[in-house]
């Protein structure tokens, strides 16, 4: 059956659900001076602007974007202000004790309820609703990693995990399958588009000119050169996340990984009094190739998991397209997760696309990259005596990682010593990816192993991880 009354790319149902796209901002109109020069419209590049103006209303900050704020993975992602420490609360503690790893923790709590908070004074109406983070297992294997890792998470302070047997699972969100869930406090649900457009515009009535259509070609010390003319800067902070790769030197430094993202149409009242789900909660499982998803503020689901993971010689898309077979897949396990959706409870929606008769109808479908870093730990970095400044390297948990990057960019820029400037995550480099084919091959041997651990798990009863698993997180560098 072919797809193409699903609505496949135009950057992401986020954008299409406030009308399409934005129209652009003008781009750089000649070589310009300023203070600090930032690169990439997102979220990392405009809450480091934020900070930046409110700390210091004189500095002279401008940011440079190749397409719109908003476009790349601030504009698609899942929506989930989560707490999750990108490349683990353990590393940090190895490398810098546990107090380290602790104030790493903590931050990110406080972080959620900052960007909660911003949003609130801003006037950003972004369907905010904080009620948690669900996490389903569905398989015995599963089962058992999530007991696994509720355990590793409440030895640390300021996690607040609990744990839930199946019938408590279900009366919070009734999951086919459902063995057990997990759930904590410190996530909540926003609408990424609106997050980002808002926060485009907060920055802008600080005074900051947003340049788009603005291609940065090179960063160096004391400059930013584009196709438009180029700007120097005492500071330059690249905030590019996926896009890394696209600029030049830095080929090799984050991988940019593909995630893809179904929504349905508005699902009716006798859906939801079948499925509950009436905290908002965001959801995930406990797969290798994990799924996450959200109810909407219109009673749709956002549904996301990973497709072709990545592209030859480290490409991004352009449109946000992502493959049939990735739709179909995501389409499958939606269903998988949801059966209630069959036959009565709505009629068939004009327009939507059905895998099987008893399927949810899917409205749009997307994808975008995230940063890979080679060791899957974030960073922020800047060095006093170039000027040069980063952060990325997210691997999906940026939504509340890039507010923290923000403010501690922020901080290194000023010269201020702050508990954030002190953060572990501070200064971190991890070593470059290996050059193809042998990323290609690296990569996608990785995502085939875990789907095929995946597959073995859910065809048989054992609660011991599939073997490809093992091999996967060795090849990956988790172990």
């Amino acid at each position: 059956m072919p797809l193409s009354p699903v609505r496949n790319g135009d950057v992401s149902w986020w954008w299409r659900s406030l009308g399409g796209l934005p129209a652009s901002r003008p781009p750089l109109p000649d070589d310009l001076d300023a203070d600090v020069a930032i690169v990439g419209a997102g979220y990392t590049g405009l809450w480091t602007a934020y900070y930046l103006k409110r700390a210091q209303p004189s500095l002279r900050v401008v940011v440079l974007e190749q397409r719109f704020a908003g476009f790349g993975a601030s504009g698609r992602n899942g929506g989930w202000l989560t707490n999750t420490v990108t490349g683990g609360r353990e590393r940090y503690a190895e490398t810098h004790g546990r107090d380290a790893a602790i104030a790493q923790q903590r931050a990110l709590n406080e972080t959620v309820d900052e960007v909660i908070a911003v949003a609130a004074r801003e006037g950003i109406d972004a369907d905010i609703v904080k009620g948690g983070e669900f996490g389903v297992a569905r398989t015995p294997a599963q089962l058992a990693r999530l007991r696994a890792s509720a355990a590793a998470e409440q030895s640390w302070p300021h996690t607040d995990v609990e744990v839930m047997d199946a019938a408590a699972a279900a009366s919070r969100i009734r999951i086919a399958g459902a063995l057990g869930a997990t759930w904590h406090p410190h996530c909540a649900r926003v609408h990424p588009g609106k997050l980002v457009r808002g926060l485009a515009e907060a920055v802008e009535r600080l005074g900051v000119p947003i340049y788009e259509q603005t291609q940065v070609r090179e960063i160096s010390a004391g400059r930013a050169v584009t196709d438009r003319g180029t700007v120097r800067a005492a500071h330059v902070l690249r905030a590019t996340e996926g896009f890394t790769a696209d600029l030049r030197g830095e080929h090799r430094t984050w991988l940019p990984m593909n995630s893809s993202m179904i929504v349905t149409e508005p699902l009716p009242p006798a859906f939801w009094a079948a499925v509950g789900w009436n905290g908002r909660e965001t959801l995930g499982d406990f797969a290798h190739v994990y799924m996450y998803a959200q109810r909407t503020a219109d009673d749709r689901i956002a549904f996301g998991g990973r497709g072709v993971p990545y592209r030859y010689g480290s490409r991004v898309d352009t449109d946000g397209a992502t493959q049939e077979r990735t739709i179909r897949s995501l389409a499958a396990l939606l269903h998988g997760f949801f059966p209630q959706a069959a036959g009565a409870f709505f009629p068939q929606a004009a327009g939507a696309f059905f895998p099987d008769a008893a399927s949810l109808p899917i409205a749009h479908a997307w994808a975008g990259v995230l940063g890979v870093p080679r060791d899957w730990a974030a960073t922020v970095v800047h060095d006093r005596a170039s000027g040069l400044g980063w952060a990325g390297g997210y691997v999906g948990t940026g939504v509340t990682a890039t507010n923290l990057a923000g403010r501690t960019l922020a901080d290194l820029v000023l010269e201020r010593d702050t508990e954030l400037t002190r953060l572990p995550w501070v200064g971190h480099r991890a070593k470059r990816w290996e050059i193809e084919p042998l990323r290609w091959t690296a990569v996608n041997a990785i995502y085939t192993a875990y789907r095929m651990a995946d597959r073995f798990e859910a065809a048989g009863s054992s609660a011991r991880t599939a073997w490809p698993a093992h091999v996967a997180d060795v090849v990956a560098g988790r172990h």
